[in-house]
This record gives C-alpha cells, sequence and structure tokens, in this order.
C-alpha cells in the first residue's frame, strides 16, 4: 500500500507535463474569447509542458493501464482541461483571462464529478458531485455571458 501513493503522485506529475498528448476529448473547448489567437500573448508557453506533442495515454506513463479506471478517466479528461485553462491564463487582458481559464477550470471539475458519478458508490460523494456540476455549470454560464459582453 506504501508503493501506491509514491506511483500515483509520479504518475499525475508525469501527466501534467505531457498533458497534451493524451487530449482525446475534444468536446470541450474554451469559448471564442479565450482562443482568439488576435488576442493570444506571444509568449511561447510550450516550456511549460504543453507544447505539441504527440504520442498515446499508454505509452506516456508506465502502469497506466494498470491504475483504476476512474483514474484513468480522470486523466484522460485532464488532457483536455489543463492545456485549456493555461490557454485562458495567456489573455492579455486579466479579467478575461481569468474567466477563460476559470471556465476551463470548473469544467474540469466537471469532469471531475462526471467520473464520481460513474464510478462512485458513497451517497454522500454522488451527491455532492450533482451540487458541483450545478453549481460549476451555473458559475461557467455566468463567465461566459460576461466575455460575450465584455471581452475585447
Amino acid at each position: 500500500m506504501n508503493i501506491i501513493k509514491p506511483v500515483f503522485v509520479t504518475a499525475l506529475a508525469a501527466f501534467a507535463f505531457s498533458a497534451p498528448a493524451w487530449a482525446q476529448d475534444a468536446s470541450f473547448q474554451l469559448p471564442e474569447q479565450c482562443t482568439d489567437m488576435s488576442a493570444r500573448s506571444d509568449r511561447d508557453h510550450s516550456a511549460m509542458g504543453h507544447g505539441d506533442q504527440a504520442g498515446d495515454m499508454g505509452s506516456e506513463i508506465a502502469g497506466f493501464d494498470a491504475m483504476p479506471e476512474h483514474v484513468q478517466e480522470n486523466m484522460r479528461r485532464m488532457a483536455t482541461t489543463m492545456p485549456a485553462m493555461e490557454e485562458g491564463m495567456m489573455r492579455e487582458d486579466a479579467d478575461v483571462a481569468f474567466a477563460c481559464a476559470m471556465i476551463a477550470h470548473h469544467h474540469g471539475a466537471i469532469d471531475m464529478a462526471q467520473v464520481l458519478l460513474e464510478y462512485g458508490d458513497d451517497p454522500q460523494m454522488i451527491e455532492l458531485a450533482g451540487e458541483i456540476i450545478a453549481a460549476q455549470v451555473g458559475e461557467i454560464d455566468e463567465m461566459t455571458t460576461w466575455l460575450v459582453e465584455n471581452a475585447k
């Protein structure tokens, strides 16, 4: 049991630096105000571990296939939202950057809650996951509306 925690932490760290290589769920996208190339900073953020990389998830982390299904699913979903959160933070305007990054961050929370709903057993956690989804959806809607009305 003592080996599981260090292995998981190592795997999570490896994931954080190779997330785009795992991105398979193209259904999540930031609002256009967050991805408009003309609004992007000129900074090269590939050095943060989110450059163009190729590969499949199984080859990126040793033992990925042996991890529990819920861990694999969470990591697959994070592979989409983590780079999107970073992209959102790159906006020149601090308010727009906050909204864009938080939309991706909140989508990540929704993804995690959905995985819990699929794999979890505890009624209290299942109820909390539903509450998280409802709250995050509302906040995403609020930030998306703000972006439409305010982002330049």
